[in-house]
């Protein structure tokens, strides 16, 4: 058994266990891999900042990394989908919990300054 730990720390998908199962890795269209990389990218372009063409390239970068140390580890195709989608909630909840923690002025929270409006009643 240490030898399918050995192979998957490596960077190889570990062997099927009991010898008869193709491993799920096999089955995974390249495609699939690369909508997902996508994905994960349009989520980071929403958190990150991005300043030109070289934060892109970077981002990318960090798309596939993650995406890649995601399929290595996966026990199966479910968990390797569970992993990337748990992850990907994470960071969508830690921008909205930072959002609700520090809100953007808008023109509504300025305009609520100034609760009269122009002949001197309460705006609700």
């Amino acid at each position: 058994m240490e030898g399918n730990s050995w192979r998957s720390a490596q960077g190889r998908p570990p062997a099927a266990s009991d010898g008869g199962s193709v491993d799920w890795r096999t089955q995974l269209q390249p495609e699939a891999r690369h909508r997902i990389v996508t994905k994960i990218m349009v989520t980071l372009k929403r958190h990150l900042p991005i300043s030109g063409p070289e934060s892109l390239n970077e981002l990318q970068k960090i798309a596939i990394r993650f995406e890649e140390k995601i399929y290595t580890a996966a026990a199966n195709q479910s968990d390797y989908l569970r992993k990337i989608s748990l992850k990907m909630l994470s960071m969508e909840s830690k921008s909205q919990h930072s959002a609700s923690i520090n809100p953007p002025m808008s023109n509504s929270t300025i305009a609520n300054q100034n609760p009269a409006d122009s002949d001197g009643q309460q705006v609700p």
